[in-house]
């Protein structure tokens, strides 16, 4: 069982997402080692990408920022290992397959090793093209994580025997960002999931309260929250990391809630 993997044993997972470099490279480190401290089990940093086509509008500008702040696949490799000297909580690159591509597939998921982070996700690159980078992963221990959208249909049970990690469903049609409701049915894609896979669900995109998160949290294993933790983020800056520790904390209480 990997390290990811092995955050679901415990109970609900939260996931917590933030942008490399936004608004620096130092400012990652501390939120990153603040959400794991604030009860995070698995931390998502998105390398900053030109066309981050997954993205809404909060994380586009997250991702601006950081590369107008000079972030770079490199400096992000150094913060994780900044990371990796205060705590061992799992970390998940998401990233673009250009600059996977860029950096080359064998260096990139051999310097993942070396610095600490245990899985990837390139939402660009369809689960039928993983052929091309998931060996080099695999030989380096890194796990990919695959996405499952509602309209993955037939193909649910081919991805999902294949997951690495978690399966990362995604919860509406459409990019990244907060949304006031969510429709999908959520219990029915878990369902197929689990007649393929005894892989972990963690359902993103769009959650943001910790209404919302109970709720999903019922069928799946566990949360995945990126804009509103960068919203946080955009609003304070260098003020941020202790407001985004308390609400990683309201949204692993609302979780762990027994029903």
């Amino acid at each position: 069982m990997s390290k990811i993997s092995d955050a679901f044993r415990n109970g609900k997972a939260f996931i917590g997402f933030v942008t490399g470099g936004d608004p620096t490279l130092d400012l990652t480190v501390e939120l990153v080692v603040g959400m794991a401290e604030a009860g995070a089990d698995i931390v998502e940093i998105g390398i900053p990408f030109s066309d981050p086509i997954a993205e809404g509008e909060v994380i586009q500008r997250a991702n601006a920022r950081a590369l107008n702040a000079g972030a770079s696949v490199r400096g992000i490799f150094g913060a994780v290992r900044k990371v990796r000297e205060r705590t061992d909580v799992p970390i998940v690159f998401l990233t673009y397959l250009n600059p996977v591509f860029r950096y080359g597939y064998d260096e990139f998921f051999a310097e993942c090793r070396d610095a600490g982070v245990d899985g990837v996700i390139i939402p660009d690159a369809p689960f039928e093209e993983q052929g091309e980078f998931k060996p080099s992963a695999r030989k380096h221990g890194v796990d990919v994580i695959s996405l499952v959208s509602p309209t993955s249909e037939d193909r649910i049970a081919k991805i999902a025997a294949d997951a690495d990690g978690y399966l990362y469903v995604v919860s509406s049609m459409g990019v990244t960002g907060v949304r006031g409701s969510i429709s999908t049915d959520i219990s029915g894609i878990v369902a197929s999931i689990r007649r393929a896979s005894d892989a972990p669900a963690a359902v993103g995109f769009g959650i943001s309260t910790p209404e919302q998160a109970c709720e999903l949290s019922k069928a799946a294993d566990g949360v995945i929250v990126g804009s509103a933790i960068v919203r946080i983020v955009e609003e304070y800056g260098k003020d941020s990391v202790e407001r985004v520790k308390d609400y990683v904390r309201r949204m692993k209480a609302a979780i762990s809630e027994r029903p």
